[in-house]
């Protein structure tokens, strides 16, 4: 599974911006997907999965929204009310599991993409 992700921008807080990836290689429908982020100087965390449930961080839940279009291979976050503290590479990432109990770990997934930036200033 090859993934691309793009959408990322400098963005003032308060505002909104969508990331997406798009995935490649093998049947999309299949997976499970997930959205992790890591900012300056920290290590990758969990923000958001879609498989038979939808998951969030308590960091972005209410603000964020994670959705999927199977007949694009391609998975979104949509981020509203953004703040200084969202900024970092998000990153997607593909679980061949579809519902797991680890989704929080990075080890629970098989397949990441590049990242794209997203910085919000304050």
């Amino acid at each position: 599974v090859q993934l691309q992700a793009s959408g990322g921008g400098l963005v003032q807080a308060g505002d909104s911006l969508t990331v997406n990836c798009v995935a490649s290689g093998r049947t999309f429908s299949n997976y499970a997907m997930a959205w992790f982020r890591q900012g300056p100087g920290t290590g990758r965390e969990f923000v958001a999965r879609i498989g038979w449930n939808t998951h969030y961080s308590d960091a972005v839940k209410g603000r964020f929204t994670i959705s999927r279009d199977n007949a694009k291979n391609t998975v979104y976050l949509q981020m509203n009310s953004l703040k200084p503290e969202d900024t970092a590479v998000y990153y997607c990432a593909v679980d061949q599991d579809f519902e797991t109990n680890r989704y929080e770990q990075t080890v629970a997934y098989e397949f990441w993409g590049q990242g794209t930036l997203v910085t919000v200033s304050s």
